[in-house]
């Protein structure tokens, strides 16, 4: 076998289905590279873990974030608490945790994974082209890796804005990139975040339309976005332009890896 690149969705503290997955993926570190869409953390049984060992796959593995990860950091300085579901008592109690805390906040919230594929873990805003994606990740990462990382945190939860504007204060338009990357799901009819509907979308009401439904003429139709966040898809858009990888692994269903030199969908139930 030739060298693979393998993309899984949210992992959630799943130690032992991500090395299931990477088992019969036969994943090798020194020849392969794993990616994952956010959501490394919260609610599955060993986060401390998981942390650890994709900390220690070194050059081999890369990641953008996910809310899940974004509250771990906020929870890191005091800023939100832990909830008790999230199971992160073993990880927040580690000696490993602060230098855990700084490798994680070194991810961006998009890359490239090639020419045609862009990660990010909920989706890209249809009022926003590619390279508009990648510079807004650009901008949060350099205030998660400056000295100060924590004033971007106390500052980034809330549902305002819903509408995307270049003319946002910069507390605003950081709220804003953080929603649209880590917890956007649904788009209202004037292209507003809409977060109190989690569903499958047959579920939604009328005016509400998936983000990847939605018409983005920036978005060339080669290009592929590859997402996690959104477990009720069960890893189905119904376009193969948007690749959907939480497959609900956490909620006793499974989780999913994308192989990108072939697209095939490699899977373990839970």
């Amino acid at each position: 076998m030739g060298s693979q690149t393998l993309v899984v969705g949210d992992i959630q503290g799943c130690y032992s289905g991500l090395k299931k997955l990477l088992e019969k993926a036969r994943f090798k570190p020194g020849r392969d590279k794993l990616y994952a869409v956010g959501d490394l953390v919260a609610r599955g049984d060993d986060s401390l873990s998981t942390l650890e060992y994709l900390r220690d796959l070194g050059d081999a593995f890369h990641a953008v974030l996910g809310n899940h990860d974004l509250h771990l950091l906020a929870v890191s300085q005091g800023i939100r608490q832990a909830k008790s579901n999230d199971n992160l008592s073993q990880l927040l109690n580690s000696p490993q945790f602060d230098s855990l805390i700084d490798w994680l906040r070194q991810f961006p919230l998009a890359c490239r994974l090639n020419d045609t594929h862009t990660m990010v873990h909920a989706g890209l805003y249809p009022g926003w082209s590619i390279s508009q994606l990648l510079a807004m990740s650009d901008e949060l990462s350099a205030r998660l890796r400056a000295d100060d990382f924590n004033a971007m945190l106390e500052t980034m939860y809330g549902n305002t804005p819903s509408h995307w504007d270049e003319q946002l204060d910069t507390v605003s338009r950081q709220r804003f990139i953080v929603n649209a990357c880590t917890r956007m799901r649904f788009i209202g009819p004037d292209k507003s975040l809409e977060f109190a509907t989690k569903s499958n979308p047959a579920q939604a009401p009328a005016d509400l339309a998936p983000w990847f439904a939605v018409s983005n003429p920036s978005l060339k139709k080669e290009e592929k976005i590859v997402f996690g966040h959104w477990a009720a898809l069960e890893g189905n858009t119904q376009d193969n332009q948007f690749i959907a990888l939480d497959t609900g692994y956490v909620w006793g269903q499974t989780m999913t890896a994308l192989r990108l030199e072939d697209n095939r969908l490699i899977q373990v139930a839970a």
